[in-house]
């Protein structure tokens, strides 16, 4: 079997986006996951945090499924979700776009380039659930708003939240981001434990001015990341829980792969507020390349040919910028 990927990024959270319509046979989710236990292989001559599979939607203009590096489907993907909006964009010639995820479907756009010309789409980040029997976090309580679990540390308050993805979330001074904590806990909770029986993103967040925030994330199946979308807009959405950001203001947030854009919106109902985020950052262009490999074992693939696109070098002015930023706030 042949098919064309294109190698791309969300704010250095790399991906490599497959469209299942140009597939010749279909792919069943066992192929899927061995295609990204070998695809995403930094030895692999790809290379990725994940696999971005796009496919014909029913109910939206296309439909994104997710997989990580270590095989597991993840529900939803910030990151991915802005690349996957640039090429079905792209291919459609619309600027507006609806996607189907696992858990909903979400709306994308085109925006103004986050800086010097960069790519850049805004996506919605949503549903935002609270109850920690969606996560699921096993603690004997409903849910979990910057609050101590003794279990996980004695020192560090956390966040529970679904964005759908889940997070726990705790902001933290800099000898704490200057420590081993946040690998020791992510390490415990995404191993065997009976607080995460599915494991769970972990971020360690820091204020930065007037209206930034440094996000870091170790992610769920992958590990530290550069960035990760969907925990970048729910630190966001945390941060203006805990009055330290405004609710419907611009939100910088820094990673140490870049930053992107958070409007965090609160909609009153009369009842329980919702929450959604709006997540705007680049979506990067790497290669375009042509594998061949058999769906009968994946690992066994070839790169037929690899196609560089120029778009990075301007994207490494942000990095340079973001790095300041974040290297000065942890100094």
């Amino acid at each position: 079997m042949e098919l064309k990927l294109v190698k791309c990024h969300g704010s250095g959270n790399d991906f490599l986006i497959i469209d299942e319509t140009a597939v010749e046979n279909p792919l069943t989710d066992t192929i899927r996951k061995e295609m990204a236990l070998s695809f995403c292989k930094r030895s692999s001559g790809l290379g990725a945090d994940g696999l971005l599979f796009v496919s014909q939607s029913k109910v939206a203009d296309a439909k994104m499924r997710v997989f990580n590096a270590d095989g597991s489907e993840a529900s939803m993907c910030g990151n991915g979700l802005r690349c996957v909006a640039r090429y079905v964009s792209e291919k459609l010639g619309k600027d507006d776009l609806l996607i189907e995820t696992m858990k909903a479907n979400l709306y994308a756009k085109k925006a103004e380039p986050l800086f010097g010309g960069i790519p850049t789409f805004r996506v919605e980040i949503s549903p935002v659930l609270f109850g920690l029997d969606k996560l699921p976090m096993r603690i004997g309580k409903e849910v979990l708003i910057n609050e101590q679990v003794e279990a996980l540390s004695k020192d560090l308050s956390f966040t529970a939240v679904a964005v759908p993805n889940p997070h726990l979330i705790s902001f933290v001074g800099n000898e704490v981001f200057h420590s081993d904590k946040q690998k020791t806990l992510s390490e415990y909770v995404n191993g065997p434990n009976e607080i995460f029986p599915d494991g769970v993103n972990v971020s360690f967040v820091k204020p930065i001015g007037k209206n930034g925030l440094y996000v870091r994330t170790f992610e769920r199946g992958v590990g530290f990341t550069n960035a990760c979308g969907t925990a970048m807009s729910a630190s966001s959405l945390v941060a203006c829980l805990l009055r330290m950001r405004p609710f419907e203001e611009m939100i910088e947030v820094y990673n140490n792969g870049g930053k992107v854009r958070c409007l965090v919106h609160k909609i009153e109902t009369g009842g329980d507020p919702e929450f959604s985020i709006d997540l705007i950052g680049n979506a990067t262009y790497l290669y375009g390349a042509v594998v061949s490999f058999d769906a009968e074992n994946p690992a066994k693939f070839m790169v037929r040919s690899k196609k560089e696109f120029t778009e990075q070098a301007q994207y490494e002015k942000l990095e340079v910028h973001a790095k300041e930023v974040v290297e000065k706030a942890l100094a």
